[in-house]
């Protein structure tokens, strides 16, 4: 059975193009209004975008405000009604290694990906708790959740994403709203050159929307990292070892005691996904309780 959005209202920042461009394309094929966002000197992009989705039979608007512009949100989600369904995807690009990197660029990065998309889930997220629904998808990244060359900005911004889905995960929890993170893999503008023909085919957006609009569907679910791209998706997880016991050790021959254990420390076979961070206190105090 086909996922079907139909009567819910959809918001996707960034989307006069890409990534933004094919999810909204596929959250109107699945039945949402859709309000397509891009900056305001992108704002033809948006409106092109609408006039696909309307073409193709679905009901769209554009909104021209950047993320960063609290005021612009703001007006942006009060005509756009009840938000049922936000997909933080507006973001920049900054990149050079970290000893050229000049720290306006570290800000301006870490202030579109992060604080653009604590704007608009601020935005909304009175509104779908007291409607007791919502579905928020914030854009994370390989660069986040695994380091990148030079892109030590995009990377701080993309894995403080996760941190701030996996809290806000349990506190939408009671109201039924549900937060996921989507770390996307597809051709840029950045990547042309880089890639042979046949990748690039194989990156293209719209394989990466599916799993997009799995996490906003009805029966979503809470808490999860799904990383798509060239129609394949895998699940990432932040996970913690059983580890070790460093009792009774003196100081010293506690350090060197980690250092020569680390590989028992980081065995992933002992590893879990604990539900929420008050596990790691508990896993750890268990250890120093027990005997």
């Amino acid at each position: 059975m086909a996922i079907d959005l139909s009567g819910r209202t959809a918001i996707v920042t960034g989307a006069g193009g890409g990534l933004g461009r094919t999810h909204a394309l596929l959250l109107a094929r699945a039945g949402a209004r859709v309000v397509v966002n891009d900056i305001p000197q992108n704002l033809v992009n948006a409106e092109a975008v609408v006039e696909e989705i309307r073409s193709a039979g679905g009901q769209a608007e554009a909104a021209g405000a950047s993320v960063t512009d609290e005021a612009a949100v703001a007006e942006m989600i009060s005509r756009a009604g009840t938000v049922d369904i936000l997909v933080n995807n507006a973001g920049i690009l900054r990149d050079k290694s970290f000893a050229k990197m000049d720290l306006a660029d570290f800000r301006l990065v870490v202030d579109v990906h992060l604080m653009g998309s604590v704007i608009c889930t601020k935005a909304v997220w009175d509104g779908m708790r007291e409607r007791n629904y919502g579905r928020i998808v914030m854009t994370t990244s390989s660069s986040g959740l695994y380091g990148n060359f030079g892109q030590s900005n995009y990377g701080a911004a993309k894995m403080a994403l996760v941190g701030l889905m996996q809290t806000l995960s349990l506190e939408g929890a009671k109201n039924n709203v549900r937060v996921n993170c989507l770390a996307p893999t597809a051709r840029t503008a950045m990547t042309e050159n880089l890639l042979p023909p046949q990748a690039l085919e194989l990156l293209k957006p719209e394989f990466v929307s599916p799993a997009l609009l799995a996490l906003v569907a009805e029966n979503a679910p809470n808490r999860t990292i799904l990383c798509a791209g060239a129609q394949g998706v895998e699940q990432a997880h932040v996970s913690l070892t059983r580890g070790i016991s460093i009792k009774g050790m003196d100081d010293l021959e506690a350090a060197q005691a980690i250092l020569d254990r680390l590989g028992e420390i980081g065995d992933p076979a002992t590893a879990c996904i604990p539900a929420s961070g008050l596990e790691q206190a508990q896993t750890e105090l268990g250890k120093a309780m027990a005997g």
